[in-house]
């Protein structure tokens, strides 16, 4: 069971830990996120006391939850992450899946459609070839993994905001959701969807993005951990309904942010 400790009427909690969040520096900010999914840090955040391990759980769940809205307090959609020069590109880049390399999907070009549904005014389905034809941009930045390890990576396509636009996605919506070839499924916050490094990735160090890497398309934000950039897309939605995602289901921090 849990016991509920007592609260101290005068303090406003909410305010406390964002304006503490917002004087710690970066590395610090996520180490302490990151440490608040212990036991230690639930009865810190819940005010209560976990004492068996059924109760672990949904307090879990609960801290990761506000995790997700104070990140989302400190995200500014302005702030760019830092970039790169070619020469620190890193060669090769790894690949990283929760299966082996060879269960990647093989998706064929010629019949691949991007799937848009939800709250856009205009839902018909994309061919690779009118994707490609849309106005381009690349980034060199930087993957970070939440398994401790970085890349940097050279990526071009369609700068996701423009393409939100050109489909009239309705940008006061919560969210925007992904579904992959690969069985892989997640969303991101509108303000991340927004963001001018959101890409829509067709492309990777020059090349047609290889297989490994996501072919025909994934999403591409050096704002967010690499959990949260989707490869093998085959379809995306707005929505105001909370979507989830692959890990952020097993209890994954939703919001994401490196």
């Amino acid at each position: 069971m849990i016991k509920k400790s007592p609260r101290l009427a005068s303090i406003d909690a909410d305010a406390v830990v964002k304006e503490a969040l917002r004087r710690i520096e970066q590395p610090a900010r996520r180490m302490f996120l990151r440490h608040t999914l212990t036991l230690g840090g639930l009865s810190l955040l819940t005010g209560c006391a976990i004492v068996d391990e059924d109760s672990a759980e949904p307090a879990l769940m609960r801290v990761s939850r506000f995790n997700d809205k104070v990140q989302g307090w400190l995200f500014n959609p302005k702030l760019l992450a830092p970039t790169y020069p070619e020469s620190m590109i890193t060669r090769p880049f790894p690949f990283n899946a929760y299966y082996d390399e060879d269960e990647v999907p093989q998706v064929d070009a010629g019949s691949y459609r991007l799937e848009v549904s939800g709250l856009v005014a205009n839902r018909r389905a994309w061919t690779l070839p009118e994707l490609h034809a849309l106005p381009q941009t690349d980034q060199i930045t930087r993957h970070i993994c939440v398994e401790g390890w970085s890349a940097i990576g050279r990526w071009g396509g369609v700068r996701f905001s423009d393409f939100l636009a050109r489909i009239g996605a309705d940008t006061s919506a919560k969210y925007v959701g992904f579904r992959c070839a690969d069985k892989y499924y997640t969303s991101i916050d509108m303000p991340t969807a927004l963001h001018p490094q959101t890409l829509l990735t067709l492309t990777y160090d020059g090349q047609v993005l290889p297989p490994r890497y996501g072919f025909p398309m994934k999403l591409r934000m050096p704002t967010k951990l690499g959990y949260k950039n989707p490869k093998h897309i085959l379809a995306m939605f707005v929505t105001n309904t909370y979507p989830g995602g692959y890990w952020e289901d097993q209890g994954y921090n939703w919001f994401g942010g490196s």
